[in-house]
């Protein structure tokens, strides 16, 4: 029998360690959201990040060479996961529940990866290396958050002030996220998305 060469062998050794790879850098992710959520932008170091997502400091370090991209990536990551995981929740559209719409659009910003995103703004505004790519994540992720909103709530953008509906619902949703950062305000924001849902319901028909 022949011997095995090298080139034999790469192709089945490489998908391994590429899946290897996928998954470290996934775990890093969230757990640098995580981490950001919980302690802060000061308490939330690569070494801490890495020692949460279970890997050396040095493959956190392969994966995102500065904290700055390893932050911006897990932000923007997990907000990626949760607009693909609310569309799936709505495979078509609204279907004629906008209040279940506008209660989901309002979890969006009263979870971790708010919290976490927060954090991450709140860090931007004093650290001049990290806010213009703060500002920027934060304008894509606006802009395909208010697509999904306009997607799911079956809105005609071409319509005078719907736009401005649109937009002042997911404002609403970030003020009730800051107001639930201190206390539990779910009783609240129940009847608030109620409101909402009927005050959409009158200006999108």
């Amino acid at each position: 029998m022949g011997a095995v060469s090298t080139a034999d062998r790469v192709p089945g050794d490489r998908a391994p360690k590429q899946d290897r790879s996928r998954a470290t850098r996934q775990r890093l992710l969230e757990a640098a959201v995580a981490c950001l959520a919980e302690h802060g932008w000061a308490g939330s170091t690569v070494s801490v990040v890495a020692e949460r997502a279970g890997v050396s400091r040095g493959a956190a370090q392969h994966h995102f060479p500065t904290r700055e991209d390893l932050f911006t990536a897990a932000v923007e990551y997990v907000a990626e996961e949760r607009s693909t995981a609310l569309r799936a929740l709505f495979p078509e559209g609204a279907a004629g529940d906008r209040q279940a719409v506008v209660a989901a659009l309002v979890d969006l910003y009263t979870g971790p990866l708010f919290r976490a995103a927060l954090h991450l703004w709140v860090a931007a505004s004093d650290e001049e290396p990290l806010r213009p790519r703060v500002t920027e994540l934060e304008a894509r992720v606006g802009r395909e958050t208010h697509r999904i909103a306009v997607q799911l709530l079956g809105a005609d953008e071409s319509r005078p002030g719907v736009r401005e509906t649109v937009q002042g619902l997911l404002d609403m949703a970030r003020g009730l996220g800051l107001a639930n950062l201190l206390t539990d305000d779910s009783a609240r924001r129940e009847r608030v998305v109620a409101q909402w849902a009927a005050l959409l319901e009158e200006a999108l028909r």
